[in-house]
C-alpha cells in the first residue's frame, strides 16, 4: 500500500504581509501532480492530510476555493483522509463530511477517532486509517473520559487516551496494518517559529511512545520533516509543512512523505522534495556593501530579511534595500560594534513559553527577579487570553 503524507498547509497565512496564496497554489498543484503521476509509476492509495488546512477557523473565500479544487483533483485518482488542526475549525472544516462521497473522508469529530477508514492496496495489504482531529486538552479531557473523572489536563493524557481507543479497536482487526494522523507536539522534536503554542498547564509535548503498537503515525503541526523517538515497531513522522513560513525554516527542505505498508515490515518512508515558489534569504552586512556585492545576486529573487550594520542609519533604507532585493520583507539596523539582537527577538509572543515570558516581563517592569507565584499567576492569564483569542478567531465565542 502507497501513502502520500503531508499536513500543515495554512490556507489563508502572510508573511509579513505577503499574501501566500499564489504560493499556496504552486505547492499544492505539485502535490497534485505526484499524486496524478507518482515518480516511480506505484499508485497512491491515499493522501494523508495531518491537520491546519487553514490558517485560521474563518478562512478566507480565495483559501476556500483553493482547498476545494485541490480535493477535487486529488479525490478524481484516490482517496482523502483529513484531520482538524489547532489552527482550523473543526466544525467549519466537517462541514459536510456526512455528505462527501468515499474518497473524501473529513475526520473532525472526537467520536469519530476510532472509527477508521477501512483500504484495500492494490497488492492486497489491507489498512486501518485513523483520524485524531486535533485535542484540546479541556475539552478533550471531558470528552475521552468515558463518563468518570476527567483526565488530567495534558495532551500527553488525551492523546494517549485517543490512543487507546484506537488500540482496542484494532485488537478486532487481525492482519490489518494500522496507521494514524495526528495533530500533535511530539517531544524530541523541532519546532520553528511559525507554529503557534498549544501549550497547556506549562506543557505542550507528548511522549512518541504514545503511538505504541501504531505501524505509521502521519503526524502534524511541526513545520519541519522530522522523526522524533518512538516505540519499536512504530513509524512516526511529521511530514512537515509544504510551504516555508517564516524566516526560520529557511534551510528547511520541504517534502511530502511517500509511505510503503507491506504486509508485515516497519513501514518504508521516502520523502519527495517540494519545489519553493521562492526562495529565503538572510543577509547582513553595510548598506553599501549589500547593494553592490555580487554574492548576493541570488537573493534579489527571494523573500529577504537583512540587518544592516551601518554606524548610522540610512536614509530611505526600506526604499534602497527594494531597489535591489524588491521581496525584502524584515529590515534591522545593527550598528556595527553593537550588542547582536538575538533572532528570538522578532518571534511572536504566542510562540514563546509564557512562563518564559512572564518571568522577563516582570522582571522588566518591577527591575526584580519575579517570584514563582507571579509567574505561576501571569502564565495562566496568558493561557486564558490565548484560548479566548483562538475562539474569537474562530467566531465560536458563545
Amino acid at each position: 500500500m502507497r501513502l502520500l503524507h503531508t499536513s500543515d498547509w495554512h490556507l489563508g497565512r502572510t508573511l509579513h504581509g505577503v499574501n501566500l496564496h499564489e504560493a499556496q497554489a504552486a505547492v499544492l498543484e505539485r502535490i497534485c501532480e505526484l499524486v496524478e503521476s507518482p515518480p516511480d509509476g506505484i499508485p497512491v492509495d491515499a493522501v494523508l492530510v495531518a491537520g491546519d488546512v487553514y490558517d485560521r477557523g474563518v478562512p478566507p473565500v480565495e483559501s476556500v476555493q483553493l482547498f476545494e479544487w485541490t480535493l477535487s483533483r486529488l479525490s478524481a485518482v484516490t482517496t482523502v483522509v483529513i484531520t482538524s488542526g489547532n489552527h482550523d475549525s473543526a466544525i467549519r472544516l466537517g462541514y459536510g463530511s456526512g455528505l462527501f462521497r468515499d474518497r473524501i473522508r473529513m475526520v473532525t469529530d472526537l467520536g469519530q477517532l476510532d472509527l477508521p477508514v477501512l483500504l484495500e492496496g492494490g497488492d492486497g495489504v489491507r489498512a486501518a486509517i485513523y483520524g485524531i482531529p486535533y485535542l484540546d486538552p479541556d475539552h478533550a479531557r471531558v470528552a475521552l473520559a468515558g463518563g468518570g473523572e476527567p483526565l488530567p489536563r495534558s495532551h500527553q493524557a488525551v492523546v494517549g487516551a485517543a490512543c487507546d481507543r484506537i488500540r482496542a479497536d484494532l485488537a478486532d482487526r487481525a492482519g490489518v496494518r494500522s496507521v494514524v494522523l495526528a495533530h500533535a507536539f511530539v517531544a524530541g522534536a523541532e519546532p520553528s517559529d511559525s507554529e503557534r503554542s498549544i501549550m497547556v498547564g506549562g506543557v505542550d509535548r507528548v511522549a512518541g511512545t504514545v503511538f505504541a503498537g501504531i505501524d505509521y503515525a502521519a503526524l502534524g503541526h511541526l513545520h519541519g520533516p522530522q522523526a522524533p523517538d518512538s516505540a519499536e515497531g512504530s513509524v512516526v513522522r511529521y511530514s512537515g509543512s509544504p510551504l516555508r513560513y517564516s524566516f526560520s525554516e529557511q534551510d528547511h527542505q520541504k517534502v511530502v512523505l511517500l509511505v510503503d505498508l507491506d504486509e508485515a515490515a516497519p513501514a518504508r518512508v521516502t520523502p519527495v522534495e517540494i519545489a519553493q515558489p521562492r526562495a529565503m534569504a538572510t543577509l547582513r552586512g553595510r548598506l553599501d556593501e549589500l547593494l553592490e556585492a555580487p554574492e548576493h545576486t541570488a537573493a534579489e529573487s527571494a523573500w529577504v530579511r537583512v540587518t544592516v550594520t551601518d554606524r548610522v542609519r540610512p536614509d530611505s533604507l526600506m526604499d534602497r534595500l527594494k531597489s535591489r532585493f524588491p521581496h525584502a520583507l524584515q529590515v534591522f539596523h545593527e550598528p556595527e560594534g553593537s550588542v547582536e539582537r538575538t533572532r528570538g527577538g522578532t518571534t511572536v509572543v504566542s510562540e514563546r513559553d509564557p512562563r518564559e515570558l512572564g518571568s522577563d516581563f516582570i522582571a522588566y517592569v518591577t527591575k526584580t527577579e519575579a517570584s514563582d507565584g507571579e509567574v505561576d499567576v501571569f502564565a495562566a492569564g496568558f493561557e486564558a487570553a490565548v484560548v479566548a483569542q483562538h475562539k474569537a478567531e474562530a467566531q465560536e465565542v458563545a
